[in-house]
């Protein structure tokens, strides 16, 4: 039997245009989803679009729509970055105002409720519209939310239903010491189990319709819909057909009855990349949930740091966002993978601007890989007989221990560190030179040259498959290809 992986994103929330952090985040999970592939593993991968809750309430009587038409406006908009941004075809897409997801997010109420873990009360409570939750002063600088400094915190006195966080306190902290490596990297694992140490509170799981009526309806009460974050979680399972629900093929899901046992129960449920701001909803939040609703738990959670730019992050709220679509434009899809995945910081923040990305352009690409298969082809052009076989078919050790920690930009150090070598193997031989001396000589490092950039082509299958596709070619044909990377001035 294969081994099998369900990787998922987040889900970008749709109260704004498609960004460069939803772009970094689904181009890594993309990554080690085809990476897991190329291994010989079957995958389930998942993305999607968050479509509820007060911000797109507010956005769509902004712009004088129904909230269904103007998330259906942002869905299209998500969905048709997928292919510029190189997504593997074969992803899965969830919105969560699908028939099927309502039916899941229900029946997942349904179950907690049953279970004992919600109950209603009146309240008063410290409320950031941006992050969709609720605030303790520690969390607030200056009265304001430190990742929406121009937001206003609302006060929020109303009858909600809550869910009975405290309960799975310890349970969590169990889950945490069963698996070290549950939360990646190691220092947001300890970031959240201190945060859960320090005492939970019970948390607020929905809104009155009357003051907020875009949401899933509660099944148990209908004057109340589910808070946000409640509903749109519940798409990690949702997607695989929970509670085991068979869905028509006219709402978009596998009508397969066993698909949440195949995809969560024996892989040990998803690999979840995220940024660090959903720390706490998906780390601690989600799986209490789980646990509620008598579910393991996820397999890891990868948090990735903010994308900012001079230094400030990078948010719709603050407006200072960069449209990944223009990078497409401007350079090409294999530039902008090749920069998420090789230079900016796996797990910490990292700034994307524009002058960094032509610089890191113009040096890693178009002078250092493009230039490299470039000079390797055009010998084999010149000196060999026919196109050279590629024997190694193996990802190099380090390379695959880097992939399976989420290490991705060590991972393309090691391919860049392939082809520095490659370069210094041509300065010291000089083929180009010895070919006149000793052509048999020539041939043969010629020959090594051409299975180094093979070597390298294996490595840049999960990370830009593009480019190893047109690298594969060329070597296939024995030929010199047209410049992988053109020199931008």
């Amino acid at each position: 039997m294969k081994e099998r992986t369900y990787i998922t994103t987040t889900l970008p929330y749709v109260n704004a245009e498609p960004h460069i952090g939803f772009a970094v985040e689904i181009i890594r999970a993309d990554i080690i989803a085809r990476y897991r592939r190329a291994l010989g593993e079957e995958v389930f991968f998942n993305t999607g679009t968050d479509e509820h809750g007060q911000k797109i309430y507010q956005k769509a009587l902004e712009l004088g729509l129904e909230p269904q038409a103007y998330v259906d406006q942002l869905a299209e908009k998500f969905k048709a970055i997928l292919k510029p941004l190189g997504i593997s075809e074969d992803i899965n897409f969830v919105r969560t105002t699908d028939p099927a997801h309502i039916a899941s997010a229900q029946a997942f109420w349904r179950t907690c409720d049953q279970n004992g873990f919600i109950y209603k009360k009146n309240y008063q409570t410290k409320y950031c519209i941006g992050c969709e939750l609720e605030k303790t002063d520690s969390e607030l600088v200056n009265g304001k939310c430190p990742d929406h400094p121009n937001l206003a915190i609302e006060l929020r006195d109303e009858e909600n239903y809550f869910f009975k966080f405290p309960a799975f306190g310890d349970k969590l902290l169990a889950l945490y010491k069963e698996r070290p490596d549950f939360v990646i990297p190691a220092e947001r694992q300890k970031e959240i189990k201190a945060l859960v140490e320090r005492g939970l509170q019970d948390f607020s799981i929905s809104r009155l319709k009357t003051k907020m009526p875009w949401g899933i309806a509660v099944p148990t009460d209908p004057e109340h819909v589910m808070y946000v974050w409640f509903d749109a979680l519940v798409n990690y399972i949702s997607v695989l057909s929970w509670p085991c629900l068979a869905r028509a093929e006219s709402e978009g899901g596998p009508n397969d009855l066993d698909n949440f046992n195949h995809w969560w129960l024996e892989t040990g449920g998803a690999i979840q990349y995220c940024g660090k701001d959903n720390l706490r909803q998906q780390t601690a939040m989600w799986q209490a949930m789980l646990m509620a609703a008598g579910l393991s738990p996820s397999k890891q959670i990868v948090i990735d740091g903010f994308i900012t730019s001079g230094g400030q992050k990078m948010s719709k709220s603050l407006g200072n966002v960069i449209n990944p679509l223009e990078v497409v434009e401007k350079y090409d899809t294999d530039a902008l993978r090749y920069f998420v995945a090789g230079e900016l910081a796996m797990f910490e923040d990292s700034d994307f601007t524009w002058e960094r990305f032509h610089e890191a352009y113009n040096a890693k690409l178009a002078n250092g890989l493009g230039n490299l298969v470039s000079r390797v082809m055009k010998m084999a052009e010149n000196y060999l007989a026919g196109p050279v076989e590629i024997t190694k078919k193996e990802f190099p050790a380090d390379y695959v221990k880097f992939l399976s920690e989420f290490e991705i930009g060590k991972a393309v150090d090691i391919v860049w560190q392939k082809i520095s070598t490659l370069d210094l193997k041509i300065q010291q031989t000089q083929p180009f030179k010895l070919i006149k001396e000793n052509k048999e000589e020539a041939v043969k490092i010629v020959t090594e040259l051409v299975q180094g950039v093979g070597e390298i082509a294996k490595m840049l299958e999960p990370i830009m498959s593009t480019t190893a596709e047109k690298i594969n070619q060329a070597i296939a044909n024995n030929k010199m290809p047209a410049p992988l990377f053109v020199r931008k001035d």
